[in-house]
């Protein structure tokens, strides 16, 4: 059995379940069926010209028992040799069909990843981690493309040599397959008993890799706070455990090979015993009712059954490991953002209200505390408090990443749950210190935001934000970024990503500290630029530097995640509360 999928709210990505797998399974199939279909008859073609050898000698041996001439070995010969020649060309045909069915379907796994991967909440990548949506996005993928390009097209071929060989033995002698079949009553039980436990397993060792890869990245994203914190040792503790656990599951399943294989070398020798012994006691009784022809066509018969069992067993590890990969990565048809898409309402303007929001992060204590909090279309709102007061999270909740406990968030009277991701994101754009710089020119970094853009409009993007360097680079907008080529610091890439936010053109802009990284003077006058470029625009900003609440056309304080102030920047100030306080001491005033 499987294990189920995790519950929702548990911050995992969900696990597909079998029944979920094989359709999706099934639906890959029909979408090239016509390759899958020449790929078993060319298997079937193969394996029937496989079965004349064996045949064809058992012939030979009742012939010369019988003193035939020497033509007619030599023509039972040349028949046995014409009919290994067509059982190589047409297993290469049939291997050359399989590889490119296996590599178009894992085109279409690729493709289907990514544009799921694509539409899951931001919410839900980051309570998942980066860590099992990245092992999915590579391991998990490359997992089953190794089962589609080898092990699929080997299995496939294996098993329609197993059934027409063991179909060759009983046509012989009915008495004698049965023998055989018996024999191989070993490797069914010790199959049976593997497959009850290796998807488990294999499922087992997935996630144990997830979390460790999860691990790692965290570890080393963080790397100077934690030796900042001196937090080196508990981080090395953790990485360890995690570790450990990767080492427990993958010794599992490793466990389960060691039962296996042994069974299997041992139950191939023994129907071989058994046809040879009941056959020639069978023989020495009644010569007519069985001839040593037979006996050894038999024989050899399920001696060659060998070669396709050791390719289905062998490849049955693979089989699972992909199985259990394919689950993990068909799961994300069930994460959020990638249900069935339903007529979403749309917006009646683009007025924010929150509405007696509460929120919590994954089941702990609330840090936002009934904010109401209403934003007028068109106006500059800047959002102050100290450290921890709640301001990123209320930014979160506007740009609809997160949803609220209770309470509500809307967008033009629609909550923002409702929205369609791509409505909700034309509408609101989030930008933060966390920015992403894209391998590729300084074109496809910006047209990702407006892929029809000209480079005239990518040129006064950059200028509105006060990306001077820009003029600087000899090969303009087609100028590398990344290792090894022009690699943008801290405020060069932030400038790049308000110059997406210029392109983007959203209804309401929230920046949560989106000019962070550079100077104070560089910050206000990119502030200005914005604000003058989306005139006409919402934008809300998230803030430290008080600069930006004096310039705003609207000023909100949050303290201890509620909003305990509303006002006008003057108001404020002449109220000589909470924001007149941090106005004063940020001037330095007592």
């Amino acid at each position: 059995m499987t294990s189920p999928p995790p519950v929702a709210g548990s911050g995992q990505l969900p696990i597909a379940e079998p029944a979920q797998a094989r359709r999706a399974a099934l639906r890959l199939i029909r979408v090239d069926g016509r390759a899958f279909a020449g790929m078993l008859a060319l298997n079937a073609l193969a394996a029937g010209a496989g079965l004349a050898a064996p045949w064809l000698l058992g012939r030979i041996i009742d012939e010369v028992k019988a003193g035939s001439e020497l033509a007619t070995v030599d023509r039972l010969a040349l028949i046995i040799l014409l009919c290994a020649v067509a059982q190589f060309l047409l297993s290469r045909y049939a291997n050359y069909v399989g590889h490119r069915f296996g590599e178009r379907t894992l085109a279409r796994i690729r493709e289907q990843f990514t544009e799921r991967a694509l539409a899951l909440p931001s919410s839900a990548v980051e309570r998942a981690g980066i860590g099992d949506l990245t092992t999915r996005g590579t391991t998990d993928v490359a997992t089953v493309g190794v089962m589609l390009r080898d092990a699929g097209p080997d299995v496939a071929i294996a098993s329609v040599q197993a059934l027409f060989i063991l179909g060759a033995v009983f046509v012989l002698n009915p008495l004698l397959g049965a023998c055989g079949l018996l024999g191989l009553a070993g490797i069914w039980f010790g199959s049976r008993w593997y497959l009850r436990r290796a998807v488990t397993a294999y499922l087992a060792e997935g996630a144990a890799g997830s979390a460790l890869a999860e691990e790692l990245a965290s570890t080393t994203s963080g790397a100077r706070t934690m030796e900042a914190l001196r937090l080196e040792q508990l981080r090395i503790a953790a990485g360890q455990r995690a570790i450990e656990e990767s080492r427990r599951t993958r010794l599992k399943t490793l466990f389960l090979r060691t039962v296996l294989f042994p069974i299997v070398d041992v139950s191939y020798t023994i129907p071989v015993v058994a046809v040879l012994l009941i056959g020639g006691a069978l023989m020495m009784r009644d010569p007519n009712a069985m001839t040593l022809g037979t006996v050894v066509a038999a024989a050899l018969y399920l001696r060659q059954l060998a070669e396709p069992m050791n390719t289905i067993l062998e490849q049955l590890e693979r089989l699972q490991a992909s199985t259990a990969s394919f689950t993990r990565v068909e799961g994300l048809a069930a994460a959020p953002g990638n249900g069935t898409a339903l007529a979403a309402p749309v917006p009646a303007d683009d007025r924010i209200e929150v509405s007696g929001a509460y929120f919590a992060y994954d089941g702990g204590r609330d840090v936002l505390h009934g904010v109401d909090l209403r934003v007028r279309p068109g106006e500059r709102l800047a959002i102050v408090g100290p450290s921890g007061a709640g301001k990123t999270t209320l930014g979160r909740l506007l740009a609809g990443m997160d949803v609220p406990r209770s309470g509500s968030v809307t967008v033009g009277g629609v909550p923002v749950a409702d929205l369609d991701p791509a409505l909700l994101r034309e509408r609101v754009i989030l930008v933060t210190q966390e920015i992403h710089v894209f391998l590729g020119t300084i074109r496809d970094n910006l047209q990702i935001a407006a892929p029809a853009a000209t480079d005239a409009d990518l040129r006064a993007a950059l200028a509105a934000v006060g990306a001077d360097w820009f003029d600087d680079l000899p090969d303009g907008l087609d100028t590398d970024l990344g290792h090894g080529a022009h690699r943008p610091d801290g405020a060069q890439a932030q400038q790049l990503a308000l110059a997406r936010v210029v392109l983007a053109d959203p209804h309401t802009l929230i920046l949560d500290e989106a000019t962070a990284l550079l100077d104070p003077g560089t910050a206000r006058h990119t502030e200005r630029a914005l604000a003058a470029v989306l005139k006409g625009r919402t934008v809300i900003a998230i803030a430290h530097r008080l600069q930006t609440a004096h310039d705003a056309d609207r000023v909100a304080v949050m303290q201890d995640g509620r909003v305990t102030e509303l006002g006008t920047h003057e108001e404020l100030v002449a109220a000589e509360g909470a924001y007149a306080a941090l106005w004063h001491s940020w001037h330095g005033e007592r």
